[in-house]
């Protein structure tokens, strides 16, 4: 076994975990042998690393008028750039997965098992969700990798310590060189056995490098660290890999960890929780991947009312489409999915419907959904936020995550003026396709 390498301690005001949704109790790479020097370049490296905010590199991306542009937020929500130093997935990517197990504990699940907690359900997502744009292939290793040291020794928790962090990045970054070629892999998972007894289900976490980590001649600039029950909780790695592609959290955590976590966007978005009952991605999120092409968004201006017709955001080629009664509907997928009205320099109001089909085929109500969204507010901090049409009214108890809300659409035959900007949605009608018909006018 090659010498363990000393842990440098990184600085603690330059380290940062993000990405672990909300939690609840309960819920093949060929390997390959390499030399004792390759391991240590690699060690070396992760020593004098360490992790960020908001990386800086951009791309040209969108110049609609009501793009908003990125700012130096965490997971900004402006979308006239790609930030480069992500993974774009607008193609096929590769994941790798590694299983990490512990001398204090001998795994009672196989990593096979673990693999299929998380694939297909992980690529079915992302596959409807990009209308069969993105293609996220998994790669599981066969065989469990040893850490050097107890699992109890990590520390392992939610408000992970940076030490303990690092410490566990460079061990099993260490244990996993001699078995993985890293250049050949877009994504890497790191998923440790669900028994050992210091592994925490509420941990699992996006770990952002600063300075990206070298092995096999590429730079690894995040880690998705997978500490997950066996079964684990439903979607949660698509939702930590939607912070791989600079999507931020949109849940609220409270001060003191009591309150509601769910009240900014509900169920209507993956971001804001694995648990809802429609978590196909906002419309704006479809847009910022690349996933919404330009002709399929409008950008509402002037002062008069604007028609337009909405498909339901989560129709598409290779998704099945059933209206609001269960009655097919036919050719939906390339019209026109989200409306857009800018509301300030960093702020934008959008428009989009949300009914059952794909993967919002358990959405509690249909309709036009409205929400804020603030290019400036960091991940966490409520870049989007849904606006609810029926305040005094809540729906689903027994399955939302938020059932305030939970019927916030604006359903067909009503009207809805948001309040403090006074833009008006009103929903006319249904056109034989099953596309919604809207009115929109600015205030």
């Amino acid at each position: 076994m090659p010498r363990q390498l000393p842990l440098r301690r990184l600085p603690r005001e330059a380290l940062e975990a993000l990405g672990a949704g909300r939690r609840t109790a309960g819920r093949a790479a060929r390997p390959r042998l390499r030399s004792t020097a390759a391991v240590c370049t690699t060690m070396s490296a992760l020593a004098a690393t360490s992790l960020v905010t908001a990386p800086s590199v951009a791309e040209p991306f969108s110049p609609e008028p009501c793009a908003l542009q990125r700012t130096d937020a965490h997971h900004s929500e402006g979308l006239d750039t790609w930030n480069a130093s992500y993974p774009r997935p607008a193609r096929t990517l590769d994941a790798v997965m590694v299983f990490l197990s512990f001398p204090d504990s001998q795994p009672l699940t196989a990593p096979a098992e673990l693999a299929a907690d998380h694939f297909p359900a992980t690529g079915r997502f992302f596959r409807r969700a990009s209308y069969g744009a993105f293609t996220l292939r998994p790669h599981p290793l066969r065989d469990w990798i040893r850490m050097p040291s107890p699992s109890t020794s990590y520390a392992i928790r939610r408000d992970w310590s940076p030490e303990h962090r690092a410490a566990y990045l460079r061990d099993a970054l260490h244990a996993a060189d001699r078995h993985v070629d890293f250049s050949r892999y877009d994504v890497v998972y790191f998923v440790a056995d669900p028994d050992a007894p210091g592994v925490d289900s509420d941990a699992t976490k996006v770990v952002n490098l600063n300075t990206p980590l070298r092995a096999d001649g590429t730079d690894i600039r995040r880690v998705v660290t997978v500490f997950e029950n066996h079964p684990p909780d439903r979607l949660v790695l698509a939702h930590e890999t939607g912070h791989v592609f600079d999507l931020p959290d949109l849940y609220h955590r409270p001060v003191d960890g009591k309150g509601d976590w769910d009240t900014h966007v509900g169920d209507w978005d993956l971001m804001g929780s694995q648990f809802g009952l429609a978590p196909d991605l906002f419309g704006w999120h479809k847009w910022k991947l690349g996933w919404l092409e330009p002709r399929q968004v409008t950008c509402v201006r002037g002062s008069g009312p604007t028609r337009l017709t909405l498909e339901p955001l989560a129709a598409g080629p290779g998704v099945e489409v059933a209206d609001a009664a269960g009655a097919p509907a036919f050719g939906l997928g390339r019209g026109t999915k989200l409306a857009v009205v800018r509301t300030g320099a960093d702020s934008v109001l959008a428009f989009e419907v949300r009914a059952p089909v794909g993967n919002d085929a358990s959405a509690c109500r249909a309709g036009v959904l409205v929400y804020r969204v603030r290019s400036g507010a960091e991940s966490g901090g409520g870049p989007i936020e849904v606006i609810d049409a029926h305040p005094d009214t809540e729906a689903c108890w027994a399955d939302s995550v938020y059932p305030p809300l939970a019927d916030a659409p604006v359903a067909l035959g009503e009207s809805f003026t948001v309040p403090g900007d006074g833009v008006r949605v009103e929903v006319e009608g249904r056109t034989e396709s099953g596309a919604w018909t809207v009115r929109i006018t600015p205030g």
